[in-house]
């Protein structure tokens, strides 16, 4: 068992690869170094690690496939993975982030904004493993999934069951990214007629009810919604 999380760098520019790898050393992080895609799933497959940090224009196999297997072929649904990656277009980022990456950091990235995200996803993975699913915690918001009951500030918040969901889906994973199809698929499923823009009407009602706390419901513009921890 390892004293320490081991974080996957996948990255095949070898000055990036290192530059990554010395601030997660320096964070007291154990490192996994892949330059490709097809030793990446190695390593996934090989020495489970903890959280994945993974490029997208690799050799043999690129970033893309390497989600998929992971998510889709091997059903590793709880393992963190960040999408670190000089494509920015928003068709990019989109794909990845409803294939299951768990967020997407665009290159030239801040070595501080990405192991702020590796310590959230960390944090998060091991909330998930700990905790039931009945009771969701987060600063000022409380929600009890058995009674469907949400608090803010110790004060009963009058949601629909739309509504509800919608903060529990996004308040369960705080600081993740979900695209307006994601949060389609998960409070309703994949069949559920509803558009895009009824997501953002749900939303701007959600901040509303939650009053100082809504700003903490935040718009990643082009992509989708975000629930952060701290206002």
């Amino acid at each position: 068992m390892r004293e320490k999380p081991a974080i996957l760098i996948v990255e095949d520019e070898p000055d990036i690869r290192e530059l990554i790898q010395y601030h997660l050393l320096k964070e007291g992080y154990e490192t996994l170094l892949a330059n490709n895609g097809k030793e990446a799933l190695e390593i996934v497959k090989n020495q489970s690690p903890d959280l994945v940090l993974l490029d997208l224009m690799l050799p043999l196999v690129n970033g893309i496939e390497v989600l998929k297997t992971i998510r889709f072929v091997w059903n590793l649904s709880s393992l963190p993975i960040i999408i670190v990656s000089a494509r920015t277009d928003e068709t990019d980022i989109i794909t990845a982030l409803e294939l299951g990456a768990d967020n997407y950091l665009s290159k030239p990235f801040s070595p501080k904004v990405l192991v702020a995200n590796v310590k959230a996803l960390l944090r998060r993975a091991l909330i998930d493993t700990q905790q039931k699913e009945t009771f969701v915690s987060l600063g000022d918001l409380s929600l009890d999934l058995e009674k469907r009951e949400a608090k803010y500030q110790q004060e009963l918040m009058s949601l629909t069951a739309t509504e509800f969901n919608l903060l529990v889906l996004l308040a369960s994973h705080p600081g993740r990214v979900y695209t307006r199809n994601q949060l389609i698929s998960g409070i309703r499923g994949d069949d559920y007629p509803v558009t895009e823009r009824s997501i953002d009407v749900q939303i701007a009602s959600l901040r509303k009810k939650l009053g100082d706390g809504g700003t903490l419901v935040k718009t990643v513009w082009g992509i989708g919604y975000s629930y952060q921890d701290k206002l």
